[in-house]
């Protein structure tokens, strides 16, 4: 099987074969950094330090540290306490949660109800100008009838309520926290914000007053370094401590040769998939999707592209999900079963052994994806279909595929498919583009019921009922196919201890870790 995979893959490979060599041929001098102090790489920095507006990763995973939110998702994504010590839904139209007392900000103010209802409200109205506030349409108004207790009143009833004000979503911000607050954030998480230097670094510092355990790590400096290959070799030359999913899986291996380095890795949530328009006319056929899922040899793909640092996906919800039971279809890679579906289809191979083209857009600002498209593009050559690969500038890719003008185009989930309810925005047919993300213009009227069943019940168990057969049926009429989940994977100096892998890959192990000077 090694054949289907193209040249050009092959040549990134040797690639980076060769910075391997060069990663542990690297002899600079490690630096010294001043007691309790790691630096961090991260890829980009941070648009907006402001909870309620910043929407990229490295916002959300910095200001996870910075703030606290009502509530956690634990390792099942469920919800757990934050600064809501209860909370209960008495009508579907209500939601009531009692806050901790005593809990301040790190300049020393309160945090009380007036706060949480100034953080929903001040998106809401304006005060800043944020894409959340498309997560709050369903708010009717927030009620604060004492210092401890917030009630949330709703329109119409939203089961992602919880979601939208829970850890990556929301932190909370002092009362009067204005248009500028991005500039010196103020929260009451476990660390505090020291500065920050655009495209440069952030720089945090332990919160000695946080109401929870206090960090072990006295300052973290997260430096802004774009190139991978430059992060490979600040971490192996010293000058840095830690990455989280910001390196290849190739420059993984490479580093775990070095005996200064430790690589933790563990199951991770981010997913990989593939849409199909669905008013395409080759794709409307089931039996043309589940070929080509069938014709793509994902184990394959895991261990040589990927250097098995990812897992098969079969459903959007991860296994760890409180609400994934792993009761659906599989597609094994079955190259002959694909050819007798197309065959069954009416695609019979022509003279070049060819049953019918397809196009497959493909971002050319992403090497993974683009490495990924090519070997599947060879893998589906192998039972009759030409696969051709159009590629573009990521805005371009990215608006022909939210308004559904493709066949076939690969995508991801970062972190969207934590919440049940990301159902309801990729295949209900009220989710078309622009109204949301059925970008292959799925439609099945069971489906529609039972996401909307699932959103208005409060039975646990009929929820789990309801997406026990979403998940059915999404895998029996593959809208679109998933790949895999890759993997969270932390490379860090070995003077960093007590690593503890959130399968989201957020930084939330900084929380925890250990650091030895």
């Amino acid at each position: 099987m090694q054949g289907l995979l193209p040249p050009r893959a092959g040549r990134v490979f040797a690639a980076l074969c060769a910075l391997s060599s060069v990663l542990w041929f690297s002899g600079c001098a490690a630096h010294k950094p001043p007691p309790g102090t790691v630096t961090m790489l991260i890829e980009s920095s941070p648009a907006n330090l402001d909870p309620r507006i910043g929407t990229d990763g490295q916002a959300e995973h910095i200001d996870a540290l910075i703030f606290d939110p009502l509530v956690w998702r634990d390792a099942h994504f469920g919800l757990q306490p934050g600064l809501a010590t209860s909370w209960s839904n008495p009508d579907p139209l209500t939601w009531i949660f009692h806050l901790r007392s005593g809990v301040r900000f790190s300049d020393g103010r309160p945090l009380t109800a007036r706060d949480v209802k100034w953080t929903i409200d001040s998106i809401m109205n304006g005060t800043v100008i944020s894409v959340k506030a498309g997560s709050y349409t369903s708010l009717a108004g927030i009620e604060t009838p004492n210092p401890t207790t917030v009630i949330f009143h709703l329109k119409t009833p939203d089961p992602s309520l919880l979601f939208n004000l829970c850890d990556g979503a929301i932190g909370i911000v002092p009362y009067g926290s204005g248009r500028d607050f991005w500039r010196n954030p103020i929260g009451s998480g476990p660390f505090v914000f020291v500065s920050q230097q655009v495209d440069r670094e952030v720089t945090l510092a332990r919160n000695p007053n946080y109401r929870g355990p206090k960090p072990a790590i006295a300052r973290i400096d997260f430096e802004v370094v774009p190139d991978a290959t430059t992060r490979a070799l600040e971490l192996q030359k010293g000058s840095a401590d830690v990455e989280s999913d910001a390196l290849p899986p190739d420059m993984v291996d490479a580093l775990k040769r070095d005996p200064h380095l430790a690589v933790d890795e563990g199951p991770g949530t981010n997913l990989y998939y593939i849409v199909f328009n669905l008013h395409d006319p080759i794709l409307r056929d089931v039996r043309v999707r589940r070929a080509i899922a069938m014709a793509i040899d994902r184990p394959l793909l895991i261990q040589t592209l990927y250097r098995g640092q990812a897992r098969p996906a079969e459903s959007t919800l991860p296994p760890e999900h409180w609400a994934w039971t792993g009761n659906t279809m599989h597609y094994p890679f079955d190259a002959a079963a694909a050819n007798a579906l197309l065959a069954e289809a009416g695609y019979r191979r022509g003279p070049n052994g060819v049953r019918f083209h397809i196009t497959m857009k493909i971002s050319n600002a992403e090497e993974d994806v683009r490495v990924t498209s090519v070997a599947i593009q060879a893998m589906l050559a192998h039972v009759g279909i030409a696969l051709d690969l159009r590629s573009y500038e990521f805005a371009t890719f990215y608006a022909d595929l939210t308004r559904g003008a493709f066949q076939m185009a690969p995508s991801r989930w970062i972190g969207g498919n934590a919440n049940p309810d990301i159902f309801r925005y990729i295949w209900t047919s009220k989710a078309f583009p622009p109204h949301g993300a059925n970008r292959g213009y799925y439609s099945n009227a069971e489906m529609d019921r039972l996401i909307a069943d699932a959103a208005l019940t409060s039975n646990n168990q009929q929820r789990l009922d309801d997406y026990d057969r979403i998940q059915q049926i999404a895998q029996r009429d593959l809208p679109d196919l998933n790949l895999w989940y890759m993997d969270t994977v932390i490379v860090h100096d070995r003077r960093i201890g007590n690593i503890q892998l959130d399968p989201t890959g957020t930084y939330d192990f900084l929380r925890t870790a250990k650091v030895k000077n």
